[in-house]
């Protein structure tokens, strides 16, 4: 019995991680691509004097997201810390109930 628990568990925890990096892979994703497009167009905008300083701004505003990608990581990495400890709290309960 323990060992279909154990089992199922590390399914669920499988599944709850896939769902979880997908969702949190795709912010990242789109997070690179406005990065990328800021700094683009930031830099064609320095070609123009009028732009330079509207670029200015898009360089900052990239520069601001680039510090939002490590966020993005370690909010994800953490609500996969809370779900695993929640499971295994889950499983120790079970466990404590099933040998009374």
């Amino acid at each position: 019995m323990k060992g279909n628990e154990e089992h199922d568990i590390q399914k669920e925890l499988k599944r709850y991680e896939l769902f979880f990096k997908k969702r949190y892979k795709i912010l990242y994703t789109v997070n690179d691509f406005i990065i990328g497009a800021l700094f683009l167009v930031g830099s064609f905008f320095f070609f123009y004097d009028r732009l330079k300083s509207a670029g200015i701004w898009l360089f900052a505003v990239g520069s601001l997201l680039l510090l939002i990608r490590p966020t993005i990581r370690l909010i994800h990495d953490l609500h996969y810390r809370k779900h695993v400890e929640r499971q295994f709290k889950h499983q120790s309960s079970t466990d404590d109930r099933l040998k009374e």
